[in-house]
């Protein structure tokens, strides 16, 4: 029986060594396996989160032989993200790797059960992070002619009792495709993957309240079944797996790819 750690790849070291990467929600989840694979391959990251807990990743990875800082930010807001932009540059000196991994659905239920305040949050979270953070590092790498950004989209703009979130990853795919069209002619390149379904340990911070009716844990579980039926591999995918398709479009292994997205879910296209 194949297991997630037999399903973790393979490490390339010095794929990323030289360059300074900055990745945003990298306290937990996917953001986390980022950071810290990017540092084994000899990258300089910078951890931006707005938890502290991202103070005590950052200072893992150190512990480990890796170049690491950490940037406390809320990336809800511009001024946040120019604070993230500003700590990265004042720690690493450069920045070439921006990886916009801020995400995530706060409530899972049916569109017409949503509030108005309750479907704002939901854009603010997984939408305005990556936009705030394109406007602010973009005229740092149109200024030094290179760099890549690679944003965390989702299949879930195809999924169930989550329209707002979708909309939000929906328009994380548009500033995707529409930003590579201005960036190419200065050198720099946007990208991004769609992540599925992943399997990640516990929440240090949640993203919202936990279920509290049968309801709603329903609800929820809607979720869960049609991630798995929509996956041709009938299963979550791994933290090392998301972390592997992101660090291969933010590398020189893919030069020549820019307004892409990368499914990462097991067959399902989202």
């Amino acid at each position: 029986m194949t297991t997630a750690a037999d399903r973790r790849p393979a490490v390339f070291a010095g794929r990323f060594e030289g360059r300074g990467v900055l990745v945003t929600g990298s306290a937990q989840g996917i953001g986390r396996a980022v950071a810290e694979r990017i540092a084994a391959e000899g990258g300089e990251v910078t951890l931006v989160d707005r938890a502290a807990l991202v103070h005590e990743v950052a200072g893992g990875i150190r512990e480990a032989g890796g170049k690491a800082h950490s940037v406390t930010a809320d990336l809800e807001t511009y001024d946040g993200a120019v604070a993230a932009v500003d700590g990265s540059l004042a720690a690493a000196g450069h920045i070439d790797v921006v990886v916009n991994n801020v995400g995530g659905t706060i409530w899972a239920k049916p569109f017409e059960h949503y509030t108005s305040e309750e479907i704002e949050k939901e854009v603010r979270r997984s939408l305005f992070p990556t936009l705030w953070m394109c406007r602010a590092v973009l005229p740092h790498l149109i200024a030094q002619e290179s760099g890549t950004i690679v944003n965390v989209s989702s299949v879930a703009t195809r999924g169930v009792n989550r329209v707002p979130y979708a909309a939000s990853k929906g328009g994380v795919r548009a500033i995707t495709t529409a930003l590579a069209l201005e960036a190419a002619p200065h050198g720099v390149r946007v990208v991004a993957t769609a992540p599925g379904g992943t399997e990640a340990p516990p929440r240090a911070v949640q993203r919202g309240p936990l279920p509290e009716t049968e309801q709603e844990a329903a609800w929820y579980q809607q979720i869960v079944d049609q991630t798995v039926d929509s996956s041709l591999m009938k299963r979550y995918g791994t933290l090392a797996e998301q972390a592997a398709a992101i660090c291969f479009l933010a590398s020189d292994e893919a030069s020549y790819i820019t307004g892409t997205i990368l499914p990462v879910a097991g067959g399902d296209l989202g």
